[in-house]
């Protein structure tokens, strides 16, 4: 055997290690430490960009304004008040005669700018941001190319689209096996941790704050993985699809919009990050034809119609995307998805098309609502906020930690990664075979790169001596 300064490592040329089926647990232990090692491979590069893009996000509404402060921040000069948004919105129209504005959001402070999202010619999205005491267009910005715009798209899909879409969901689902091989790590190593730290052996210390840290942090990660997965592409729309089969959903379908529907509210408004989950697919309405087109409602109307409704501000307001179109006006909820509610207005006579909110929602779609606003950091106020970050910051240190326990317990020969030997014992431990076959129906990505992991290993590793010494494998 090769001796590291942190663990006893069979050299790949001597016989399979014997314990497994001796030693009561070793075998699974060391079998669950393997498969907590070679996961990591995948799953510390995908979960660091998700914990550095993550606290980007959580403080983009801190960080974007410093960046950009010649657009986002204004002053109010004394005694001068917010002149009305419809002029604001031909200032933009002016500026961008042609780009198509979408949507509009109010100023969140006395000293912020109005923001009117447009689409240009070519497709393109830009956030306009106006003075709203001046009228004043300020300038804009690609929204997706700002700080937090990018670490949305990184977060999301490793701004590669479908493929990055994918590599994200297998590193979620890799990670949920990280913590659980994770904790069976904790608990069952805990003497030897303790042994290695009285005999001041080298890298314990290290080790020691690994498993502590994780311990702390693996629920944590469940959950954050778990209210994450509905934004997947693939585990996502198969959850969707079978809720839909079941009368369910995990976001709303407005009944009062079904009628004459044009898009999705999502669709009215590309770019945009201001659209609450379950309300995204929601359908859009059109206004009544039957009106007379020359009393037309304007952005002012849409938002006192708001405000009569009880909506909290600031708005965030979708234009009518054609003549038949209608103001969609969506309630400020950020930090309570059970506030969340929309209403469509008619562009002609100004009146509520339809309302739509939280107590709208099937059970599953609040129930999702719920869990993404936790995740997002937001649910609890600053409380959230805070525990999000110290969370962040914690998966940062995992992410370090664990390779540097690897680089100082690596065998210094070359031909070999230093992976610990073990197998696991499904057929002597029945409950780990179900436990295994659930999580594979349950995450299917997960139960679809296993298979392709074991096939490699059974018929290009064990037969490659090269491959077989250098992944340390067993029989």
């Amino acid at each position: 055997m090769e001796r590291t300064d942190d663990v006893t490592i069979d050299a790949p040329k001597k016989a399979p290690d014997k314990r497994g089926s001796g030693a009561k647990g070793a075998g699974l232990f060391r079998a669950f430490w393997r498969w907590h090692f070679y996961a990591s491979f995948l799953v510390i590069p995908v979960v660091l960009i998700l914990a550095v893009t993550g606290l980007i996000y959580l403080f983009r509404f801190q960080i974007e304004p410093v960046l950009h402060s010649d657009l986002m921040k204004v002053e109010q000069p004394p005694g001068l008040v917010a002149q009305q948004y419809a002029s604001q919105l031909e200032a933009v129209k002016k500026e961008f005669p042609d780009a198509t504005v979408v949507s509009m959001t109010e100023p969140s402070a006395p000293d912020r700018s109005t923001v009117f999202s447009v689409q240009t010619a070519d497709g393109a999205g830009r956030d306009v941001f106006v003075d709203p005491y001046q009228g004043q267009v300020l300038g804009s910005l690609d929204p997706d190319a700002t700080l937090s715009g990018a670490a949305i798209l990184l977060h999301g899909e490793l701004m590669a689209g479908r493929w990055g879409d994918a590599v994200i969901e297998i590193g979620a689902c890799w990670a949920l096996v990280m913590a659980i091989t994770g904790y069976y790590l904790f608990l069952r190593g805990r003497v030897a941790r303790a042994r290695r730290r009285t005999a001041k052996a080298a890298g314990a210390v290290l080790r020691s704050r690994h498993a502590l840290t994780g311990s702390v942090l693996g629920i944590g990660l469940l959950f954050l993985l778990v209210s994450g997965l509905p934004w997947t592409g693939f585990w996502g729309a198969k959850v969707q699809q079978f809720a839909t089969s079941q009368g369910s959903s995990m976001w709303g379908e407005d009944p009062g919009a079904l009628s004459n529907p044009t898009s999705t509210l999502d669709e009215s408004l590309p770019h945009s990050h201001t659209v609450p989950w379950a309300q995204g697919d929601a359908k859009v309405p059109k206004s009544d034809p039957n009106q007379d087109r020359k009393s037309v409602a304007n952005l002012d109307t849409a938002v006192a119609v708001g405000v009569q409704n009880g909506l909290a501000r600031p708005m965030t307001i979708a234009l009518p995307g054609d003549e038949e179109g209608v103001f969609s006006v969506i309630g400020y909820a950020f930090q309570d998805p059970a506030k969340e509610r929309l209403l469509h207005v008619d562009q002609f006579g100004g009146q509520v098309i339809s309302t739509y909110g939280y107590e709208d929602y099937p059970l599953l779609a609040k129930t999702v609502a719920q869990g993404i606003a936790l995740h997002e950091g937001r649910r609890l106020g600053t409380v959230n906020m805070w525990l999000t970050t110290a969370f962040c910051l914690g998966i940062v240190f995992m992410c370090v930690s664990g390779p540097l326990m690897w680089w100082r317990r690596r065998p210094k020969s070359a031909g070999a990664v230093g992976a610990p030997r073990g197998r696991m014992p499904l057929k002597a431990t029945p409950a780990l075979a179900v436990l295994v076959i659930a999580l594979a129906l349950f995450l299917p990505m997960f139960g679809i790169t296993l298979a392709l992991v074991l096939i490699l290993d059974r018929l290009v590793i064990r037969r490659t001596p090269r491959l077989r010494a250098w992944f340390n494998s067993v029989d």
